[in-house]
């Protein structure tokens, strides 16, 4: 009996054990998983890539670099080289400081921007992106960026191992752009001159653009510049109007896409919940302002404007005239119209293309925030064509050295 009561004891003992190891881990275990909730996980911080440029004369190429460059992180960064830089390292810029910098704000990709950035990345300037602006990554095109000695700009960034790379978008460059402005100089007799002539073949590399009209002489010179569908796609929003969204509507040529356009868009933009742009075809255009319009095709002018973070759908082919079916179908509350533009005497005119959204009381003149048209851009390039000319000939010069022994040769 005596070793049967030790015996039981010794059970209840170890009965006793078991149950307070279990009471205790399920105890600790619920304080370990208690406290997993409790304490916040630390966020994962955002990868920052960082790109510059001049971004002169801005156009669909420059905004697909910059979305090829916000694909590579979580925030980008862009630094706006100065006006000075430029004018030492290129020649003068065709659109100031100023523009540009309302030009790359309003692109949809881009998070911050940095004024008067350098135009090569310097020790210094480098040091600063990686420790105040939390730099991870500083991003450039496959196309060269040379100083005037013919050394990479981005040799610094490339030593650290923070470089990287993304694909030029071949078919356009500011230097093209430019060609084919000084091209539609020269079909307008009126400024027609030898050194035009010259100046054009400088910046058109000898790309000829065909007439729509098929022919070699009048006729509207534009790119021939075709995009695919999946281009658009990476350009256009993913949403559309929301139910009950006040939808507003602004069309035009969007030539040659310039801050002008962005701050007009913007005020349309505020006034309503989603802005639909119609952009006119090739063939209007030229109707309205002449054979020697537009400078870039439909198809360029749409990715400039889908790229704009002020514009949520773009309609391409839009027609000049706003019909009572249009604003129908696209459930439009308002109609506007900036008070500069290429061709405002659309109110003298006996078929205005108003004039329905104008008979329902939804037409809107908007007061232009800046001076600024397709023309006006022009007039700059001409009127400055010698300096034009050599800023050419010197990026050609450095684009010749930097190539030399390698076996493939520029696309710009």
């Amino acid at each position: 009996m005596g070793s049967d009561g030790g015996h039981s004891e010794n059970m209840q003992q170890s009965s006793r054990f078991v149950a307070t190891w279990l009471v205790g881990g399920v105890v600790l275990g619920l304080s370990v998983l208690g406290l997993k909730f409790a304490l916040p996980k630390k966020k994962k911080r955002p990868i920052r890539v960082y790109m510059d440029g001049c971004f002169d004369m801005m156009h669909y190429g420059h905004c697909n670099a910059l979305r090829q460059a916000r694909a590579l992180g979580d925030q980008l960064v862009v630094g706006v080289v100065s006006d000075a830089e430029i004018i030492a390292n290129k020649g003068p810029p065709v659109t100031p400081l100023h523009e540009r910098m309302i030009m790359v704000g309003a692109v949809k990709w881009v998070d911050e921007v940095i004024s008067d950035a350098p135009y090569a990345i310097t020790e210094d300037f480098m040091r600063k992106l990686f420790d105040e602006y939390n730099i991870d990554y500083i991003i450039h095109g496959d196309d060269p960026c040379l100083l005037p000695d013919g050394t990479d700009a981005y040799a610094l960034a490339k030593k650290v191992g923070r470089y990287k790379q993304i694909k030029r978008t071949e078919g356009v460059s500011s230097t093209d752009i430019v060609g084919r402005m000084l091209l539609c100089v020269r079909e307008r007799s009126s400024v027609d001159s030898p050194s035009h002539a010259s100046l054009q073949r400088q910046f058109s590399h000898g790309h000829s653009q065909k007439s729509e009209d098929g022919g070699a002489g009048s006729g509207t010179r534009v790119s021939h510049f075709l995009p695919t569908s999946r281009r658009i796609v990476q350009f256009s929003n993913s949403k559309g109007a929301g139910p009950g969204a006040r939808i507003v509507y602004i069309d035009g040529a969007f030539d040659l896409f310039h801050a002008g356009h962005v701050e007009i868009l913007r005020l349309a933009r505020g006034l309503g919940d989603f802005l639909l742009v119609g952009i006119h075809t090739d063939q209007t255009v030229s109707a309205n302002r002449g054979g020697h319009r537009p400078i870039m095709n439909l198809h360029e002018r749409s990715l400039s404007v889908l790229a704009c973070r002020y514009a949520d759908e773009v309609i391409i082919g839009a027609p000049r005239e706003v019909s009572k079916d249009m604003i129908t179908t696209f459930n439009i509350s308002l109609v506007v119209h900036g008070t500069v533009a290429e061709d405002n005497d659309f109110q003298k005119e006996k078929g205005n293309p108003y004039d329905v959204p104008i008979s329902m009381g939804i037409f809107k003149i908007l007061d232009s925030p800046l001076d600024i048209t397709t023309s006006s851009i022009i007039r700059r390039i001409v009127s400055n064509h010698e300096a034009y000319q050599k800023r050419n000939e010197k990026k050609a010069a450095s684009e010749r050295r930097y190539y030399e022994g390698k076996s493939y040769v520029s696309a710009d």
